[in-house]
């Protein structure tokens, strides 16, 4: 097995199933979650998932629907998301040579400003499986609305060999 993914195992965490759209979502989907380019992989921006591929819950607002605490633990969905993605798209996650962007966006109530911290979810998640020579990332991590009111949506840019 994998570096990354025997980390995953010893963890307990587990790499959930592309993602399966509400049958009343009515969108289409019409992007690559991994766009390999050279030595780079863009990772299309992921809410978080449940092992099946199915939305995780709760929804709505950080802040109002969601706290913080909620949100970071979404936030570390995500970051699941991406590895199984990239896991998909590379084949071995230990192809990952450095992450090298993260936006993470969050689903904001009025007057929430502690963003950063939720976006530690991933970062941390990230860090932890990688450590600090890999995993350590440029990020921002902004407030707006989000689709199918995920708390949570984040993309991100890493280095491959």
């Amino acid at each position: 097995m994998a570096r990354i993914e025997a980390k995953l195992a010893d963890m307990g965490l587990v790499l959930p199933q592309p993602l399966q759209l509400p049958a009343n979502a009515s969108m289409a989907l019409p992007f690559a979650w991994v766009r390999v380019s050279g030595n780079r992989a863009f990772v299309s921006g992921h809410i978080p998932l449940n092992a099946d591929g199915t939305i995780a819950r709760p929804l709505g607002k950080v802040g109002a629907e969601v706290s913080a605490d909620e949100g970071y633990a979404a936030a570390r969905l995500v970051a699941l998301a991406h590895l199984a993605s990239l896991k998909r798209a590379l084949g071995d996650l230990d192809r990952v040579k450095a992450w090298l962007r993260v936006f993470a966006m969050i689903n904001v109530a009025p007057g929430f400003n502690q963003t950063p911290g939720v976006a530690n979810g991933f970062s941390d998640l990230i860090l932890e499986l990688y450590g600090r020579d890999i995993g350590t990332h440029a990020r921002s991590a902004v407030g707006m609305v989000l689709p199918l009111d995920a708390p949570v949506e984040c993309e991100a840019e890493v280095e491959i060999d």
